[in-house]
């Protein structure tokens, strides 16, 4: 009679995917990064906003590899080989005082960058204190903050822009102060809103009786739930505030020359449109490649942020 000496098998070991999908997470760690795995898993399977995603990583990289990819200075003038076509030695063409156009637009993209992180540090932060103030304190502060943002909605945002810059001077910095000043209507009506759900909570009134201050329930219970729903109005507002800063720089109030902003780059070339296109033309296909870049990065962090989604 032969006996079997089998023990059972250990269990397998979990691996990190294992370990990332568990419905037990064993430390307040684990449990973010698991919504973390589970919001990029939800959001890859859309493969338009994957596409916006990979092109506004590929402007950072080429933002911050400017003077490696370049292959021209963009600055340097040649007029012996002004406004020619694109071609080998000018990929994408020269303007009209010979600088190469794809080195600017790669050395513009840094200006693009700047203006989008700047106003994206501003504007919403200023539209979510006042937000949430309104939204907490209700009575005369809601009426007095609300009736403050609905008269900066009612104007234009780029006629508004434009009023701003005119009264503090043309520039890139004044562009910047101007657009972060008109953005941040929009982030305050949606902070305001996300407040008024949440006020009257159980875990808010357990706070208060706690003795906690009306000040840490804004910062540390009101303002958190508010983050998603910015997160996804601001990426979406990023191609606005691109098209807002060209606008400026075409007028001549933003970025001044020689700086190779997109806006700019269109204005010197308008005059060649129809002979020499490439001049105007491919700053413009860089702007609304990139904003097209924000709004389906957008669209994606929209599908996966908002609870309310389908």
């Amino acid at each position: 009679m032969t006996v079997r000496t089998d023990t059972p098998s250990a269990p397998r070991p979990a691996g990190w995917r294992d370990w990332l999908t568990t419905d037990t997470p064993h430390s307040r760690a684990q449990a973010r990064l698991g919504r973390a795995w589970a919001g990029w898993t939800a959001f890859r399977r859309n493969r338009l906003a994957v596409a916006g995603l990979l092109i506004v990583l590929a402007l950072i990289v080429v933002a911050a590899l400017a003077p490696v990819l370049a292959p021209h200075h963009p600055y340097a003038q040649d007029l012996s080989a002004r406004l020619l076509p694109p071609g080998p030695g000018h990929w994408l063409g020269t303007d009209a005082f010979g600088r190469d156009i794809l080195s600017r637009l790669i050395h513009g993209s840094r200006l693009t960058l700047m203006i989008v992180g700047l106003v994206a540090a501003t504007a919403p932060l200023a539209g979510l204190v006042i937000g949430t103030a309104a939204g907490y304190f209700g009575g005369w502060v809601d009426t007095v903050l609300m009736r403050i943002t609905d008269i900066a909605l009612a104007f234009p945002k780029l006629i508004l822009a434009l009023a701003f810059v005119a009264a503090l001077g043309p520039g890139i910095e004044n562009a910047v102060i101007a657009i972060a000043i008109t953005s941040w209507p929009p982030y305050a009506r949606i902070a305001r809103a996300e407040t008024l759900t949440v006020r009257r909570a159980d875990f808010i009134s357990a706070a208060r009786l706690q003795g906690a201050s009306s000040l840490r329930i804004i910062l540390g219970h009101i303002m958190p739930l508010c983050i998603a729903s910015l997160i996804v109005r601001t990426t979406l507002d990023m191609a606005g505030v691109i098209l807002t800063a060209a606008g400026l720089g075409f007028l001549g109030l933003g970025a001044q020359p020689p700086l190779p902003e997109w806006g700019a780059m269109i204005a010197s070339g308008r005059q060649y449109v129809l002979e020499q296109w490439w001049v105007a033309a491919m700053p413009g296909l860089a702007i609304f490649i990139v904003s097209l870049g924000f709004n389906l990065l957008g669209d994606g962090l929209r599908d996966v942020l908002d609870p309310k989604g389908d």
